[in-house]
């Protein structure tokens, strides 16, 4: 038996039929149409919001403000990311640094600082200068004969 499209059918019961309102009194549903008598729920448009809590102070009227500069959120700048396993395309012996990575593209233009994870293996010797090394990854440059230079991150630009 193959199936098509003209076939297909819901489940019996699964659709239940639409229930008509405000037609006439004989269907049971006629002339306030299930709404009750009055009021905002049976106006048209009134339906009331979920954070509404019937002329209550409201709770974020409730909640202490906090206002002024030392009250701002301002997002911490995250440090751009590198593998040490993306450091092998450098030459041996070679300086790394915010610069270097910038021009062969491995963190962003607009990177203020960068920091070194453990992925993957070091081949060859380099001298690395960032602003953060994870343990291992620091322990991994030097084992590789290289060096792990620690840089002081830039002044945070006043706003």
């Amino acid at each position: 038996m193959t199936l098509s499209l003209n076939d297909l059918h819901p489940a019996p019961g699964s659709r239940r039929t639409r229930r008509r309102v405000g037609r006439g009194l004989g269907s049971g549903r006629g002339t306030t149409a299930g709404r009750g008598t009055k009021g905002q729920k049976a106006r048209s448009g009134g339906r009331i919001p979920g954070y509404f809590e019937g002329g209550q102070n409201s709770l974020v009227h409730r909640m202490p403000t906090k206002r002024g500069v030392h009250f701002r959120s301002v997002p911490r700048e995250r440090p751009a990311t590198v593998n040490l396993r993306q450091l092998n395309r450098f030459a041996a012996n070679e300086t790394v640094d915010l610069d270097a990575l910038i021009r062969v593209g491995l963190v962003e233009r607009n990177a203020k600082r960068v920091k070194i994870l453990a992925d993957g293996e070091l081949t060859h010797p380099l001298i690395v200068h960032a602003h953060q090394f994870s343990a291992q990854a620091k322990a991994k440059i030097e084992a590789a004969g290289g060096q792990a230079v620690v840089v002081a991150a830039p002044a945070a630009e006043e706003q």
